[in-house]
């Protein structure tokens, strides 16, 4: 073991601020794993709130470990835990909360550099229970399906509890009875009791149970009332990007429905927690950061957003938030922005295109656009960040050129506005998702997404105040297949010893694979998705339907997180919920 890893964490412990260390005696001990740097995992709000649900249990210890892949001494030695610098092998319980599907390569690398067999169904009673939950999991969890004793499929508030109490009454039982006892808790998904079968064309031809008491599905789990619970800030650090802030969940989903956002269809529905408790939330948090940093998939479409906001302010709190949308435009809030020294917005466009934008459900005018960044100018906010996707359903050339020409409008307006632009375009290339509209669509291929970003380029070549940063379209291709993949994609990711786009495909290959079969082919209607083994509650015939119309350009009203039932999504009494009503 390195003492100078050692003394690392023993650093970065004494920069934190809420730091949680319990004994272990008499408590089930958990490795909580975020399968990336420090610096990135302790930005990410979920990851701290099952941190912190975890320790709120007086049996369970659970401790942070971080694979962080720039650092050769994650890859060379076992990781170890931050707050007793152990190793994962002595944890009874490693849990992986996993939110991007790139880092599924640092999940497997945590598990080889441990030690403990990659594959669930050859580890012993002698190895840790591994589990893992988080947006990837629940939205497709097959490829990682065969490397985890148990998933989370949903919300932690509202699985947690009987995860702990299943652990307590069976953690020292046979691993079968374990896992049969997690297997009734709604929400947690143990694919082993699963089997897969596939067709000669490749494609699944069944998914069965091989137990009769287990669902099929297994249903996403959610948290009703958010009031219930507090999604803020548990450890506090400076070596974070996000290192000067209190975080605070204010909403959680999103109502608009875009036909190719994952949040806006396996978050449903849209809850949001009351200004008043907000407001306590940030009281507690001011004594540590004055800058309040509010999280949410839509930040401006809260619908007490003016008043969170001048209560904010009145309490003395810097205001701060990841991204505005292009409407609903929020005064109140830029104003309180402006006032929390804020100089950058982001905002996504997605696209130059009225016609993609009512494909996509975004529905907004090129108008609305220009409207919302003369609003920006006004406040003297003198940074953009902006971002469209590349590569949408049906996109043509000339869809390709407005993305240049309505950037070139923006820059125009905020000149006018007597601003030097300071404009940041990324474009990031469109990935299906599963669970949502779009999970049936081919992707475009690499070398097209790639001569396509190169027309953006050249339609912004030589603009001073633009820079353009771009997402490597051979890696959105890797994200996509392990996006959409099935089991079988264990077999490359365990093949994986050095991470590059080279070193999949040639994996995949060797693993019989052929990626082009998840990334650029269309999907039957009638095909079994590897997903079928869990349901977002979102009804497959509503996502079809969504299909349809972005086909026919039309636009679908927002969610009114009232239980109107039409995706499948709200109990019949949601809408008598307080915050709802």
């Amino acid at each position: 073991m390195s003492w100078e890893r050692i003394a690392k964490a023993r650093r970065r412990l004494a920069r934190e601020v809420g730091t949680i260390s319990k004994d272990w005696g008499g408590r089930i001990p958990i490795a909580l794993v975020y399968p990336n740097s420090y610096y990135v995992g302790m930005s990410s709000l979920g990851f701290q709130t099952v941190h912190g649900l975890l320790n709120r249990q007086d049996n369970i210890v659970c401790e942070r470990a971080f694979y962080d892949p720039s650092d050769p001494s994650s890859r060379e030695e076992p990781l170890l835990s931050l707050e007793s610098q152990r190793e994962l092998s002595e944890f009874a319980v490693i849990a992986f909360s996993v939110s991007f599907e790139l880092d599924y390569f640092n999940v497997i690398s945590s598990l080889r550099g441990a030690k403990i067999p990659l594959l669930a169904e050859e580890r012993t009673e002698a190895h840790p229970l591994v589990m893992a939950g988080g947006p990837c999991v629940f939205a497709n969890p097959e490829p990682l399906a065969p490397f985890f004793d148990a998933l989370i499929i949903g919300e932690a508030e509202a699985i947690l509890p009987g995860v702990i109490s299943e652990l307590e009454h069976h953690i020292s039982d046979r691993r079968e009875e374990l896992l049969a006892a997690l297997a009734k808790i709604p929400g947690v998904y143990i694919p082993k009791f699963y089997e897969v079968e596939y067709a000669t064309d490749g494609s699944i031809a069944s998914i069965k149970r091989k137990r009769r008491a287990i669902p099929l599905p297994v249903q996403r789990q959610w948290a009703l009332d958010l009031d219930d619970f507090a999604t803020t800030s548990v450890v506090l650090t400076p070596d974070t990007e996000l290192g000067d802030m209190y975080l605070i969940e204010i909403a959680r989903g999103c109502s608009r429905g875009c036909r190719f956002c994952l949040a806006g269809y396996s978050y449903r529905p849209m809850r949001e927690r009351s200004v008043a408790r907000l407001l306590e939330q940030a009281k507690d948090g001011m004594r540590y950061r004055r800058r309040i940093g509010l999280v949410g998939a839509a930040i401006s479409d809260y619908s007490a957003i003016g008043e969170l906001s001048t209560g904010l302010r009145r309490l003395g709190a810097k205001v701060a938030v990841a991204s505005l949308r292009i409407d609903p435009q929020s005064e109140q809030l830029l104003n309180a922005l402006v006032e929390s020294g804020i100089r950058t917005i982001t905002i996504a466009p997605e696209t130059g295109s009225e016609r993609l934008q009512r494909l996509i459900n975004k529905n907004i005018s090129i108008d609305e656009v220009l409207r919302a960044i003369d609003l920006i100018a006004h406040y003297k906010i003198d940074r953009v960040k902006l971002y469209y996707m590349v590569g949408l359903p049906t996109e043509t050339e000339e869809d390709v050129k407005e993305v240049s020409k309505l950037t070139l409008a923006i820059k125009r307006r905020i000149e006018k506005g007597g601003a030097a632009p300071n404009l940041t375009v990324n474009l990031t290339p469109f990935v299906p998702k599963a669970q949502t509209p779009f999970q049936w669509l081919p992707m475009l291929p690499s070398e097209e997404m790639t001569e396509r970003i190169h027309l953006i380029k050249m339609g912004l070549k030589g603009q001073q105040g633009i820079v353009i940063r771009v997402e490597s379209p051979a890696w959105a291709t890797v994200q996509a297949a392990l996006a959409r993949g099935d089991r079988r994609m264990a077999r490359a990711l365990s093949a994986i010893h050095e991470v590059s786009t080279t070193a999949w495909v040639r994996a995949m290959k060797e693993s019989g694979l052929d990626q082009s079969f998840y990334t650029t082919r269309q999907r039957q209607d009638n095909e079994v998705l590897p997903w079928s083994t869990i349901d977002v509650n979102v009804s497959k015939a509503f996502l079809r339907r969504e299909l349809v119309e972005s086909e026919r350009l039309l636009v679908t009203d927002p969610c009114p997180a009232r239980g109107c039932r039409k995706c499948g999504v709200c109990p019949p009494d949601f809408a008598r919920i307080p915050a709802y009503n």
